[in-house]
């Protein structure tokens, strides 16, 4: 059984697939690695450290793929690639099914088998795997430290014989796993935070953090069987909207992460809304890469809107690309051990087992 990946385009993706740490598991199994030449250099992870791991590596990225047994990859292979692969091979990673369908149509076409991540079910035995999880977890970190750097005033409450500064207002808008640890890194860091879902599912997890949760009437039936949050209808807008209008007056910084898989991510946070926002307010937009959550986003840009910083980023976790990379080589190795027959040395596609079916672009 051979397993390969190769180098990301580093401008657009930082993290890899497979750390040090991860091939050393895999071989211990019986599997073979091979990996392109550099492939972590760009993290400080030099060829050396994987080649004493018992890993291969090649410099002909085309070879690697041709003889793979099954790719790992963060994102969708490029088209000259991607044609390399045929019949019987598998290539796993976190492929964007809903914009890339005619691409992996073509794959699928071809008999590669394909598995996308983002489509893993939110059930138990999956949790190790989830890499939206792992991966929301710190992108919700790194957008308060992205905004509280950009926020030109101090965070926690200081008293000193001048004076008091108050401490900051933070709201987080969308309570799921980015959110959630969003709000508790703005609390440990001293900020006052607010926060809102439609799911009301998410009350007593805002509260357990230390959180205020503004409750929009009607937020009791909008959470799927599987966990996410269902779009909502105009009468519920316009309650949200309501309540935001009064809140965001009083609020410095806006963390946004409400997101719809597969869909263009809902405005929020509309234009009236920022311009009667506090001069110097920021607003970190975690949607961007889908449109973004707030009327003035502009993927990595920093939009300044009457002294009000609108920023968002496609790629936030090109920030953390170490950190990042170690949980997603973590959950793409309890993907692929669930994956295979270890007897036989071979890829199991067992239908039957959920997560294999849900994960599966048929």
């Amino acid at each position: 059984m051979k397993i390969v990946s190769i180098k990301e385009n580093i401008e657009v993706e930082k993290r890899i697939a497979i750390t040090p740490e991860i091939a050393k598991k895999y071989i211990s199994q019986g599997i073979e690695i091979f990996l392109s030449e550099n492939y972590g250099v760009h993290l400080g992870i030099l060829d050396e450290e994987y080649i004493k791991m018992g890993v291969k590596i090649s410099k002909d990225q085309n070879e690697i793929l041709n003889t793979a047994d099954i790719v790992i990859q963060l994102r969708l292979l490029l088209d000259e690639q991607k044609n390399i692969l045929k019949e019987n091979q598998t290539l796993i990673g976190v492929l964007d099914p809903y914009n890339n369908k005619e691409k992996i149509d073509s794959l699928i076409k071809k008999k590669v088998n394909v598995f996308s991540l983002e489509l893993l079910p939110r059930i138990t035995r999956a949790q190790s795997m989830d890499i939206l999880s792992s991966q929301a977890n710190l992108a919700g970190y790194k957008a308060v430290i992205e905004a509280f750097a950009n926020f030109e005033k101090a965070v926690p409450m200081m008293m000193t014989a001048a004076g008091t500064i108050p401490a900051a207002k933070v709201l987080v808008v969308g309570a799921g796993v980015a959110g959630l640890q969003a709000i508790a890194t703005a609390k440990r860091m001293g900020a006052i935070v607010f926060a809102t879902d439609v799911r009301m599912a998410s009350k007593e997890q805002v509260e357990s953090l230390g959180g205020k949760f503004l409750v929009v009437e009607g937020s009791e039936n909008l959470e799927t069987a599987g966990g996410y949050a269902k779009e909502v209808s105009d009468e519920f807008k316009k309650k949200q909207e309501d309540l935001l209008q009064e809140t965001l007056k009083k609020i410095d910084i806006v963390i946004c992460t409400a997101l719809i898989p597969g869909k263009k991510a809902p405005i929020i946070i509309k234009e009236e809304m920022i311009i009667n926002m506090k001069p110097g307010s920021v607003i970190y937009d975690l949607a961007a890469v889908q449109g973004g959550n707030a009327a003035f986003t502009e993927a990595d840009q920093i939009v300044n809107k009457g002294g009000i910083k609108i920023m968002g980023e496609t790629n936030i976790l090109n920030k953390l690309p170490v950190s990042a990379s170690s949980l997603y080589a973590k959950n793409l190795f309890n993907f692929v051990s669930n994956l295979l027959d270890k007897e036989n040395k071979k890829i199991n596609i067992n239908l039957e087992d959920e997560i294999i079916k849900n994960t599966l672009i048929k």
